[in-house]
C-alpha cells in the first residue's frame, strides 16, 4: 500500500508494496485519533496483501504477468472510480491536476513495476523478492535528499548504508539468492522508489485523491494498451483465482484507507513489514521455498535499517 500523505520520508514495508504491491492506496481523509484501530486495520491489510501476492505467484506459473496485471488493473480502476466519486468534490475534483502527464506516467510506472514483481514472484520466489525489495524505503530516503532536497540526518544515511549491506548479503554467491533474476526485484525497488518520489512531487500541488485517481487510471490505460498482446485463455478454475486476486486488491486497499483514516501513517509504517514475514511463511509452506541463512540475515539487516531510519524520522 502507499501513503500519499507522506511527510519528508515515506516507508513502505517489504513489497506491494509492490503491488505491492501490489497497487497504491493513499489516505483520502484526515486521520482520527484511534491508533489501536488503525494498527489492527493495518495488520489485516498486510494479511490480505500477502494473500494477494500468493495468488499472483500461483497465476504467474501459467499466465504472463502482463496479462495478470492487466485484469487486475481493470478491476482496480473501477475501485478507484468508485472511491473517488464518493469523496468531496467527486470525480471532477479527482481529475483536476496541474501535472496530468506526470500523474499518468506515475501510474503507468507502478503498473509496469508490478508486472516485473509478479514475474519475480514466480522466478525468484515470494520470500526472496520481498526481502530484496525491503530496501525500497531506504532508497526513498536517499532519493528524497538527492532529488527533492529533503533534510536527512547523518544516522539516516548510516541506515541507508546498512540496508544496502543487507541486500549484498541477500544476493551473495555463497548461500544467498545470487541469480540473474535477483536484478529484477532490485530494479523494482528502484522503480517503486521513483514512483514514491514522483508521488511526493505531484503532491505539492495536487490533492491526495487526485494522485489516487491517476494511479489507478494511468496504470489501467497503460495496461489496456499493452495487455491485449499478452492475452491468454484461462481455465474456469483460474478465473476464480483471478477474481480472488481482484477482490483481495480492492479489500486490501479499502482496509488501508480505513487504517490511515484511523491514525497517522508514521505510526503504521513499521507494521507494513509484517507482509515480508507472512509472504515468507507462505513461500515455505505453500510453494516449498527455502529460506537460506543469507536470506534471513540479509532481510533482518535491511528491515532493521529501515526501522532505524523510520525511528530517526519520527524523532
Amino acid at each position: 500500500g502507499f501513503d500519499l500523505r507522506i511527510p519528508k520520508v515515506a516507508f513502505v514495508g517489504g513489497a506491494p508494496y509492490y503491488r505491492l504491491m501490489t497497487s497504491p492506496t493513499p489516505a483520502l481523509t484526515a486521520p482520527a485519533s484511534s491508533p489501536t484501530r488503525g494498527i489492527v486495520l493495518m495488520l489485516l491489510t498486510m494479511v490480505v496483501f500477502s494473500a494477494q501476492d500468493g495468488i499472483s505467484r500461483l497465476l504467474a506459473a501459467d499466465y504472463p504477468p502482463v496479462f495478470i496485471v492487466t485484469i487486475r488493473y481493470w478491476a482496480f480502476a473501477l475501485f478507484v472510480i468508485a472511491i473517488s466519486s464518493i469523496q468531496r468534490g467527486g470525480l471532477r475534483a479527482a481529475v483536476r491536476t496541474s501535472r496530468p502527464i506526470t500523474q499518468l506516467c506515475r501510474g503507468l510506472l507502478l503498473a509496469i513495476q508490478i508486472c516485473f514483481v509478479t514475474f519475480s514472484f514466480h522466478q525468484l520466489g515470494l520470500s526472496a523478492t520481498h526481502a530484496i525489495m525491503a530496501i525500497t524505503p531506504l532508497m526513498v530516503v536517499a532519493a528524497g535528499a538527492l532529488v527533492l532536497r529533503e533534510q536527512v540526518a547523518p544516522l539516516q544515511w548510516a541506515a541507508v548504508a546498512i540496508g544496502f549491506v543487507g541486500v549484498l548479503i541477500l544476493v551473495a554467491p555463497d548461500g544467498g539468492v545470487f541469480d540473474l533474476y535477483a536484478i529484477i526485484p532490485l530494479g523494482c525497488a528502484v522503480g517503486f522508489a521513483t514512483y514514491q518520489i514522483l508521488t511526493r512531487w505531484v503532491g505539492r500541488t495536487d490533492a491526495p485523491q487526485t494522485s489516487f485517481f491517476y494511479t489507478g487510471i494511468g496504470g489501467a490505460l497503460g495496461m489496456t494498451i499493452i495487455g491485449p498482446f499478452f492475452w491468454t485463455e484461462m481455465s474456469p478454475a483460474d478465473w476464480i483465482w483471478m477474481a480472488a486476486l481482484c477482490l483481495s486488491g480492492a479489500t486490501g486497499h479499502f482496509l488501508l484507507i480505513k487504517a490511515y483514516e484511523a491514525t497517522e501513517a508514521s505510526r503504521l509504517q513499521p507494521f507494513a513489514y509484517l507482509q515480508l514475514v507472512l509472504t515468507s511463511i507462505m513461500g515455505v509452506l505453500v510453494f516449498s521455498e527455502v529460506l537460506t541463512a543469507n536470506l534471513l540475515i540479509g532481510a533482518a539487516i535491511t528491515v532493521g535499517a529501515g526501522l532505524l531510519a523510520w525511528q530517526i524520522q519520527r524523532r
